[in-house]
């Protein structure tokens, strides 16, 4: 009876982690870039009581065992691509594709984002391009971007590059492209905060965008919106409070049986 206290104990813990997850993704349902993460689980330790076997033609064709519950083994995040919203704002872009922005991070550390509302700060080299929390934005060289030029007259190729429209009104390059990077195993990049990512060993280096085969383009003047799906995300929210209950009721059931047992009277 113990065993079952304990097992249904595991599995409310489970599901309070993975309501704790369908919460984060809707608290950033307007978070731009951001990918929505799923909870996963595995089953625990099982105690066998009597093992299947076969001898001389008889024997036990099925194995008696009992679990012990669940945990949770992963968090998962989902990068398939959101919406985009067209926002006419020079300073936006959204991917095309499985790339990544480069941006300087909090601690001087190469960082990775699907967010590309930039904006302009001013640096000790003139004008940068960084995001909303003024982390510079990087180029295909590891190099702060530079915008000494009327950001009202830039213009950005699919390719990243880096152009603007003269009084002439002739197109002339400013030398530098936005870095785009991909991941072999973008699903072990970890999440950092500020909507950014940090890669390890499980995620693999990054590799620039331009020498893998299926590249990304971008899309000046466009944002990616987040790709959590509102109505899915309740769906879970209402299954995970409906099996934390009923663990909640295996618990109870399992404390009224051994209180019966307790009162037992000989």
């Amino acid at each position: 009876m113990m065993r079952a206290l304990w097992t249904a104990g595991g599995g409310m813990m489970a599901q309070q982690f993975n309501v704790d997850v369908i919460s984060n993704n809707l608290a950033n349902v307007n978070t731009t870039g951001y990918k929505k993460e799923r909870a996963e689980f595995k089953d625990l330790l099982y105690e066998t009581v009597d093992r299947a076997y076969m001898l001389n033609g008889s024997g036990k064709p099925v194995n008696l065992q009992v679990g012990h519950g669940t945990a949770v083994v992963a968090s998962v995040k989902n990068f398939s691509a959101g919406n985009l919203e067209k926002t006419d704002n020079n300073l936006d872009f959204a991917i095309n594709g499985d790339a990544f922005f480069q941006v300087k991070g909090p601690t001087g550390e190469t960082a990775y984002t699907k967010d590309g509302s930039f904006k302009v700060s001013i640096g000790d080299q003139g004008n940068i391009l960084t995001t909303s929390d003024g982390f510079p934005v990087l180029d295909d060289t590891g190099n702060p971007i530079t915008l000494n030029v009327d950001v009202s007259k830039l213009t950005v190729t699919s390719s990243g590059e880096l152009n603007y429209i003269d009084q002439t009104g002739a197109t002339v390059s400013l030398g530098q492209k936005i870095g785009l990077v991909k991941f072999p195993n973008k699903q072990g990049l970890e999440a950092i905060g500020n909507n950014l990512f940090k890669p390890n060993s499980a995620s693999g280096a990054a590799v620039l965008d331009a020498d893998q085969g299926d590249k990304s383009s971008l899309q000046q003047g466009y944002l990616e919106s987040s790709n959590v799906q509102v109505v899915e995300e309740m769906v879970k929210m209402i299954v995970a409070q409906r099996a934390y209950e009923i663990n909640s009721k295996a618990i109870q059931s399992a404390d009224e049986m051994l209180g019966l047992a307790n009162n037992l009277r000989k």
